[in-house]
């Protein structure tokens, strides 16, 4: 009776999701290639989706408190789908009531998610800084000058940085979405970029480059905001999600060039939608995005060309990428099978593409979770 007992109990304990004690800290590898687990060293793939919004376009702030079972579900079921890593896009004004004041309840959220991935066996990689919803930014924000902006940014992720540090869970942090260090001076106020399907995606870090160099505005920023979080965590990877037009010499770029910023960041990111047109143009930006550290694509989706061509693109970066991150708004498979249009089809293209794939892109190395 007894043994029967046990292993009644046993089979229900090995169907459980993992545990804080079950998930080891993530750091990159000593050939600077790609990511190991802290302690064990077993190698660590980066596969997953930015949980960015659901299918309606709230951002995961909107709807965390009055529909917590939701996020629950959702996070179980990028898991199910293969997922090892969840990129969340955290608002500031959501975190930050003043310059000097945070908002308590957000950051107890915070630790809620943290828990959630912990037990469900999910790593974060916490983006932050967000000003996604123009009209909730506040005022006293756009009102600041440089160096009170960035003071601010740096109170937010020092703050961020004393909740994650407690957890194994947290993957990296992003400092912003597609930074940017405008050629010119730009209006007062005007620290967003274009409008984007109802949401702004882009940041200016500052508003008047003056006489300095682009990459040397983008390098101090980094620096006062990694220093802020070195305060709080010293180990948790730091990085930036960038546009892939930052490369120097090409046009149009962002200024935060990479391989004059790499050795501020533990690793690069690069947000990259292959077209029909130029096949071979987003490999090329990725090969020339690394620097000796490893590059992860933190932001792709079959956006600009047919499921085939990304598929091809994706097999392509095998080798030079470190790590995959697509996107998840909330709804299985089998709902986009009931729907039409371009949107539902290039998105079930996309979660069926990658709950196929997972097992051979994670094991690019062996081992990883």
């Amino acid at each position: 009776m007894c043994d029967r007992l046990f292993l009644a109990v046993l089979s229900i304990l090995l169907l459980l999701p993992a545990h804080a004690s079950d998930l080891e800290r993530i750091r990159v590898d000593s050939d600077q290639q790609g990511f190991v687990t802290e302690t064990s060293g077993k190698p660590f793939v980066p596969w997953g989706f930015n949980y960015d919004h659901d299918d309606d376009g709230k951002l995961i702030e909107d709807y965390w408190e009055s529909d917590w079972p939701r996020v629950e579900e959702d996070f179980r079921e990028m898991k199910e789908l293969g997922a090892n890593v969840v990129r969340v896009h955290l608002q500031f004004n959501q975190f930050i009531e003043s310059p000097t004041k945070t908002n308590a309840h957000s950051f107890g959220k915070l630790r809620d998610l943290l828990d959630l991935t912990e037990r469900v066996g999910l790593y974060l990689d916490l983006t932050g800084l967000g000003c996604y919803h123009k009209q909730d930014t506040p005022e006293w924000y756009d009102a600041m000058s440089e160096e009170e902006r960035w003071a601010a940014q740096g109170f937010f992720w020092r703050e961020v940085a004393k909740v994650g540090s407690k957890s194994p869970a947290v993957f990296c942090y992003d400092l912003m979405n597609e930074p940017i260090v405008p050629g010119k001076r730009r209006e007062d106020g005007g620290w967003l970029g274009p409008e984007f399907a109802g949401k702004y995606f882009v940041q200016f870090i500052t508003l008047n480059p003056s006489e300095r160099e682009r990459v040397e505005v983008a390098r101090s920023w980094i620096s006062t905001l990694k220093t802020e979080i070195r305060k709080e965590d010293p180990k948790t990877l730091v990085t930036v999600g960038l546009v892939p037009w930052s490369l120097e010499g090409r046009g149009m770029s962002s200024g935060f060039f990479p391989e004059k910023i790499v050795d501020l960041l533990d690793f690069l990111c690069i947000h990259t939608y292959p077209k029909t047109e130029k096949p071979g143009e987003v490999l090329g930006q990725l090969k020339a995005f690394r620097g000796g550290k490893p590059v992860v694509i933190e932001e792709t989706f079959p956006l600009h060309c047919s499921i085939e061509e990304f598929e091809s693109f994706m097999e392509s970066t095998r080798g030079v990428a470190a790590g995959w991150i697509g996107f998840y708004w909330g709804e299985k498979p089998e709902v986009y099978r009931e729907r039409e249009g371009f949107a539902a089809d290039a998105t079930l293209q996309w979660l069926e593409f990658f709950e196929k794939n997972g097992p051979p892109f994670k094991s690019r190395f062996q081992g990883g979770p």
